[in-house]
């Protein structure tokens, strides 16, 4: 925890709308309209209205997925209902009253709540309840364990029947905590209570307090200056706001059910909630994010046959996605509408026009950044490849970006403008073709464009859902007559559709400019162009391809330009595929099909509800400058970048389930191939209990993540037989230390009200083994030394120096060791007396021709005239052959060298080979010692003490086998160290005079 004040703050629910205001709620398939009372409740969980007969109905309001009103909003359609609110009348002011309010678990399973209000301009929601609380209403909330509902309605002296109502005055918020408190009681946070108040008394001191929020809640990173600890007077506002006694609060002491309170609240959140808001720099080009994106966006289900619905982009829009697909084919007559469709499926078709109308409805609801809409076109009409490009304009407007901006000119080397820049823009990427003036357009009926783009799209699958109206059947059979047989294999290729775009026409070639798509040649090619304004589409497989093959290279590429990736064309039940390996290299839009929630999809969604739900994610910096080298299948350190250890131990279960079952929860990280892949496991409750399981069992831990910022964890509750239940995914760099309650969320991420999980965290830089100590010395000398002289003594204390007897075969062994380097000893002294004979024979030769030619001067008959001259000669002879016996010397110390330092490797070899034969033999034989003493163990009829006793046996051979290794490994170590110096010696030797 780094703040004692939280930086999310409950909503705020002004006045007006908890006293409610008078609306009409109609409903266009039972053709019913009813008055009623529209409320936000005072805290803002639930909107609810109530008919006259006092009936209430209530809406979660985070099932809640957009508010419509005016042009946007539903409009009935049924004879009768138009009727009553005058809507064929001409001067009507119908758009100035109506609101819809959409909501569902997902983005395909919608409903529609419609209202039209007394009043005009009216788009505020707000409620309150009336009358007695239905006990049966309660008995719904909490339905897994009615017995236990009753107990804690009784210990609240509040009526238990069926039957019964409720005064709401007397079930105010302190009454209602009181009842949770005895419907799940949580000794797991009793516990942690005692451990950390005085022993004698039943309460929590402020200093307590203080201690165990700077010591387990306060993440160690802070800076003490910039985040001061806790401190007592401040942790007295925590007391005050969580502790229900009015005396402990003046006596500045918290309760056990005080702490309850507190551990659930939003200071003891489990997220870095500042990386909630919009917290990362957007002032970079756009190749430096990851940018939320969705594939075939108007399909509601399979990729073969279904609804098409322009909802889609609504719903894909206000989840954060900034970068939608729109496949797009000819209309046919008499209106010739440019229609979006899955081509030659059984997929419906959508008006091109409605589905730019979605978008420039819901374009900017969520976040202000730019959404890029990816054209398949497949309109080979130019009249109507004019109407598209018209409806872009008009509907468009000014959001839609038709030229490129003055800083940032369409060459290369010049990078891509930055999301701040593109603020509030709309970009178009399509195939681009270049036209000269006057040009005929309909000639060419398909023309080759700068670049084919590699794909955009796989082959469709099976949807189900309600057809909406102006919804229309494809032609499937009629369009797939047309194909001709290498049109029909593209079709059948994991690209499926995108390999049959079509010419694009000046019209739509106009709208495009940062966002150009070509052919994929080369990264080497890509490179020399330094192009960033045009983007490859690749199928996940020739991605991962390019990615194990090339990963450096593709890291690379996305740190200039942009890479779209899409699902193969085989996922025909819209599957997804992991996001996280094309991230790790850097690709820009990931597109999935946001129809499906699955663990993909999950990930996707909750890890872009992060930074202001913007849609871009601000990449590493390895993975964005180019003097940075980066390979994500590195399983070392990465420069610069500090590891981290994760541990999480999961305690217990709140409200998991409205069944009662026995529970289970998974954990699990996604990140660098090298990070820690293991996926741990709690053991199933023994009892069936919903509503407050317990494990507290040893933690996880995911030991060295090598880039935290490219890792997630992933947290999941299941019933016994593996149903979901609910998870979270939370990016690791916004993980807290610390005791919080994880919020689970539904597979569509939306909260879920009650279920969450109570657990501890630990992160902290991680530490290689070797350097534990040293990292402890550093931290906290008095501690390490005070250990460690405590260690000493009891060392000392025990100190009895047993001796140790080697078995016949270590003999044996040591040796024939001994035998081995007594052999290459020899052989080093017999190559070092060759050459050194060899040495003394040249000496002696070139002795003998210094001999001749003194004794050829003697010889010679000296006068006065020549006797110069005979001096010079032979002074001339003498350095000739001292140069000759230099050279020859030289030349036979080098390969005096060369013989011993061959002679060195193949001894090592020789080493090596026999110190790894002896290693797998005394594996093997380990090996038969652990297997002996297991059958030896089976004859226990205890099981538990025959796993005990496996356990403490494997663990026991796995030391045993390391530390053999390990002196193995340091014998060798030693042994390349004595050669390598002996080497060095030997070669001063050489070299000397």
């Amino acid at each position: 925890m780094s703040v004692l004040t939280p930086i999310l703050t409950p909503p705020e629910v002004k006045k007006y709308m908890t006293e409610g205001e008078r609306f009409i709620k109609w409903d266009d398939e039972s053709a019913n309209a009813h008055p009623v009372i529209l409320r936000v409740d005072p805290k803002g969980f639930y909107l609810y209205w109530t008919f006259q007969s006092k009936e209430i109905e209530f809406l979660d309001i985070t099932s809640i997925r957009d508010t419509r009103v005016g042009k946007f909003a539903k409009i009935p359609k049924n004879h009768k209902l138009r009727e009553v609110f005058n809507l064929d009348f001409p001067n009507n002011n119908f758009l100035h009253k109506i609101l819809t309010v959409v909501s569902g678990p997902d983005m395909v399973d919608l409903t529609f709540h419609n209202f039209v209000s007394y009043k005009e301009n009216v788009g505020k929601l707000q409620l309150n309840a009336e009358g007695k609380i239905p006990v049966k209403n309660i008995f719904q909330m909490f339905p897994a364990d009615r017995k236990r509902v009753e107990a804690a309605l009784s210990a609240c002296h509040l009526p238990q029947g069926k039957n019964d109502g409720i005064n709401p005055e007397d079930f105010p918020e302190k009454v209602y905590k009181t009842f949770l408190i005895n419907l799940c009681p949580r000794p797991d946070i009793d516990e942690i209570f005692t451990s950390h108040h005085s022993k004698a008394k039943p309460y929590m001191t402020k200093d307590h307090l203080t201690k165990f929020i700077n010591k387990k809640q306060r993440n160690s990173h802070l800076n003490d200056t910039l985040f001061p600890p806790a401190k007592p007077d401040r942790v007295q506002g925590l007391i005050e706001k969580y502790e229900p006694s009015g005396m402990n609060i003046q006596r500045g002491q918290l309760s056990p059910e005080g702490m309850v309170w507190f551990l659930c609240g939003p200071e003891n959140s489990i997220i870095s909630q500042d990386k909630l808001f919009l917290y990362q720099d957007l002032n970079q080009p756009l190749s430096h994010y990851f940018i939320n994106s969705s594939h075939n966006t108007y399909l509601t289900a399979g990729q073969f046959s279904g609804i098409s619905s322009p909802e889609m982009y609504r719903q894909t829009l206000l989840a954060g996605c900034r970068c939608v697909e729109l496949d797009c084919w000819k209309g046919r007559p008499p209106d010739e509408e440019p229609i979006i469709t899955h081509g030659y499926t059984m997929t419906t078709e959508i008006l091109f026009k409605d589905a730019l109308e979605a978008i420039a409805e819901s374009a900017f609801k969520i976040s202000p950044y730019p959404v890029i809409l990816s054209f398949e076109n497949h309109v080979d009409l130019p009249k109507q490849q004019a109407k598209m490009a018209e409806y872009c304009r008009t509907i468009f407007g000014d959001m839609l970006l038709t030229e490129p901006l003055e800083k940032y000119p369409l060459k290369p080397g010049v990078p891509l403008p930055s999301p701040q820049d593109l603020m509030g823009k709309i970009l178009i990427k399509n195939k681009k073709n270049q036209f000269m003036p006057g040009e005929n357009q309909d000639a060419p009926k398909k023309r080759k464009s700068l670049e084919d783009e590699v794909t955009d799209q796989p082959i469709p699958t099976e949807k189900d859902s309600t057809v909406e109206e102006g919804e229309k059947v494809p032609e499937t059979e009629r369009n797939l007559e047309n194909l001709n047989e290498e049109e029909i294999k593209k079709l059948q290729s994991d690209e499926g559709t995108a390999g049959l775009e079509v010419t694009a026409y000046e019209e739509m070639s106009s709208l495009v400019n940062y966002i150009q798509p070509i052919k994929f040649e080369s990264f080497e090619i890509s490179e020399q162009k330094n192009h960033s304004y045009v983007v490859s589409s690749f199928t996940e497989l020739k991605a991962y391809e390019l990615l194990t093959r090339s990963p450096i290279q593709f890291v690379n590429y996305n740190k200039r330009q942009m890479s779209r990736i899409y699902p193969k064309g085989t996922r025909m039940d819209s599957s997804n595929y992991m996001p996280q390996m094309f991230w790790n290299v850097g690709c820009q839009m990931v597109a999935l099909n946001f129809q499906t929630n699955d663990v993909p999809m999950q990930q996707n969604m909750a890890l872009f509800e992060f930074n202001g739900q913007s849609g871009y994610l601000l990449k590493h910096d390895f993975m964005c400058r180019p003097d940075k080298h980066f390979d994500p299948f590195s399983v070392d350190r990465i420069d610069v970048v500090v590891a981290s250890t994760l541990s999480i131990t999961i305690i217990s279960g709140q409200f998991l389930s409205e069944r009662s079952v026995k529970s289970y929860v998974e954990v699990e990280l996604f990140g660098l191939p090298g990070d820690p892949k293991r996926r741990y496991r709690t053991k199933v409750t023994p009892n069936a209990n919903s509503i407050n399981p317990i494990w507290n069992e040893d933690p996880f831990v995911f030991e060295k993540i090598l880039m935290p910022e490219l890792a997630s964890l992933r947290i999941v509750a299941l019933e016994e037989g593996g149903k979901f239940i609910g998870h979270r995914i939370i990016p690791v760099t916004a993980v807290c230390s610390g005791y919080h309650h994880v919020c689970l969320r539904s597979e569509s991420n939306r909260p879920l009200t009650m279920p969450s999980l109570f657990v501890y965290v630990e992160m902290k830089d991680y530490v290689p083994d070797s350097w534990a100590d040293l990292t402890m010395a550093l931290s906290n000398p008095i501690k390490f030394f005070t250990a460690h002289d405590k260690k000493m003594k009891n060392a000392d204390a025990n100190n009895e120096v047993k001796p140790q007897t080697a078995s016949i075969e270590e003999i044996q062994q040591m040796k024939n060791f001994g035998k081995l380097l007594k052999k290459q000893e020899k052989e080093l002294k017999e190559l070092e007396r060759k050459m050194t004979k060899r040495k003394e024979e040249l000496l002696q030769k070139y002795a003998a021709f210094f001999t001749e030619v003194v004794s050829q001067l003697g010889r010679n008959e000296i006068t006065k005239g020549n006797a110069a001259e005979l001096t010079e000669n032979a002074d001339n002879k003498m350095m000739e052959l001292k140069e000759k016996l230099e050279e020859e010397l030289l030349h036979l110390g080098e390969e005096q060298y060369d013989a011993i330092w061959k002679k060195k490797d193949q001894h090592a070899i020789e080493l090596i080979i026999f110190l790894y034969s002896n290693t797998k033999e005394m594996k093997k034989k380990l090996e038969v010692k652990r297997l002996d003493k297991i059958q030896a163990v089976a004859k226990n009829t205890d099981k538990s003490a025959q796993e005990r006793l496996k356990r403490e046996i494997n663990n026991s051979h796995i030391q045993e086998v390391v530390k053999a290794v390990k002196q193995v490994s340091s014998l060798l170590d030693s042994f390349c160290l004595f050669y390598m110096v002996s080497g060095v010696a030997s070669n001063h030797t050489l070299q000397g005079p």
